[in-house]
C-alpha cells in the first residue's frame, strides 16, 4: 500500500490527476483551495471514496459535504482508529458496488434516456449529458423503479450507504442539479416530486 500527501488543495488536486489514488482523505481547510472545492473538482471525472475531515461540526457542514459527492465526513478532534474504520467501511460498500455492476450489466432504458451505471454515463438521444457520480446513480434508481416513490431518506441510505439522518437536504440538491441537466419539455419521462415525500421517475405512456 502507498499512498501520497499534499500541502495545500492545489496540489491535492495535482497529485489526483496524476496518481490516480484509489481512495482520498481531504482535508476541509487547505491553504490555495479549501478540501470541499477539491471535492468538487474529483467528482467531475472520479467516482473514487472521499472522506472529509474538517473541525467543523454543523449540521450544515454535513449537508455542504453530501452536496458535493464525499462519502463520509470525520469531525476534529477524532481518533486514528476512528478514520481507519470509517475508511474500512466505505471502502468495504465501495467495492461491493463495484462487484455488483461488474456481475450485473446495470443499464436502464426508458424511451430516448440511457442510463449506464457500469460506464457512468447518461445519454439522451445519443448525446452525453455531463453529470456526477451520485446524480447518475439517483436518476439510474429512481429510472429503474418507474412509478415507485422514494423518500428522501431511503434515496440517501441506497446511494450513499447509510443514513445521514437530518441531512436529506441533500437530496433536494443533487435532483435540483440533476434535473437542470435533463430536458424540461420534449420528453414522455421526468423527475416528479411528491410533496412531503419524496421523488420518482414517471414516464407518459
Amino acid at each position: 500500500m502507498t499512498y501520497s500527501s499534499a500541502f495545500d488543495g492545489l496540489e491535492a488536486l495535482e497529485i489526483f490527476k496524476k496518481e490516480k489514488p484509489d481512495f482520498v482523505i481531504l482535508d476541509i481547510m487547505m491553504p490555495k483551495m479549501f478540501g470541499t472545492e477539491v471535492c468538487k473538482e474529483i467528482r467531475k471525472i472520479s467516482d473514487v471514496p472521499i472522506l472529509m475531515l474538517t473541525a467543523k461540526g454543523e449540521e450544515i457542514d454535513r449537508i455542504v459535504g453530501l452536496e458535493i459527492g464525499a462519502d463520509d465526513y470525520v469531525v476534529k478532534p477524532f481518533s486514528p482508529r476512528e478514520v481507519v474504520t470509517r475508511v474500512k467501511t466505505i471502502l468495504k460498500r465501495y467495492q461491493a458496488n463495484n462487484k455488483e455492476i461488474k456481475e450485473n450489466k446495470k443499464v436502464v432504458k426508458v424511451d430516448n434516456l440511457v442510463v449506464d451505471l457500469e460506464k457512468y454515463t447518461i445519454e439522451i438521444d445519443n448525446h452525453p449529458i455531463d453529470a456526477t457520480p451520485k446524480e447518475i446513480e439517483i436518476l439510474y434508481l429512481l429510472a429503474s423503479n418507474i412509478g415507485k416513490v422514494f423518500t428522501r431518506e431511503q434515496i440517501l441510505s441506497t446511494i450513499w450507504g447509510y443514513d445521514y439522518f437530518g441531512d436529506t437536504r441533500a437530496v433536494d440538491t443533487h435532483i435540483k442539479r440533476l434535473r437542470k441537466k435533463l430536458p424540461e419539455s420534449g420528453v414522455s419521462w421526468g423527475i416528479k416530486s411528491i410533496y412531503g415525500v419524496g421523488y420518482k421517475f414517471e414516464v407518459q405512456r
